[in-house]
């Protein structure tokens, strides 16, 4: 299976920040959407960055409350581990596992088209698991 049957299960939406706005603008977005991390971005299709729940928490713990009205840039991942829609889940099991991440954009040509979340590809791989076990049944039961 590749990251686009994924895509078109979730839905592309990606909701993004971007860099100027405040990291307490960013905790109301994470709340809000009731998601883990969100794309940094100037126009909402190029990716500057990511930034994520460990990345506040971080930065909390070292910077202490005056980190809340600091810039979502100064905390941000800038260097984004990124996929295409053609590569396979497998590839991004592995990506996720190896780099120790969680959400991976989906880029197309330096334009964003999504993003896959580590839920998604569980989601995905347990839907997978569980049609193989329908057939397997269907076919005993024959």
């Amino acid at each position: 299976m590749r990251i686009s049957d994924v895509i078109r299960r979730k839905g592309a939406e990606v909701v993004t920040i971007k860099p100027d706005d405040t990291v307490r603008q960013l905790l109301d977005l994470l709340a809000q959407h009731r998601i883990g991390a969100l794309v940094v971005s100037p126009d909402g299709s190029a990716v500057a960055g990511i930034v994520s729940e460990r990345d506040v928490v971080r930065h909390l713990q070292r910077a202490g409350a005056d980190v809340l009205d600091s810039p979502v840039a100064q905390i941000m991942t800038a260097e984004v581990t990124t996929c295409g829609p053609d590569d396979g889940v497998e590839h991004l099991m592995r990506l996720m596992t190896d780099q120790r991440v969680r959400h991976i954009p989906v880029v197309i040509d330096g334009v964003l088209h999504g993003i896959v979340s580590i839920g998604d590809v569980v989601k995905h791989r347990i839907d997978e698991l569980q049609s193989e076990r329908d057939q397997l049944v269907g076919y005993i039961n024959q």
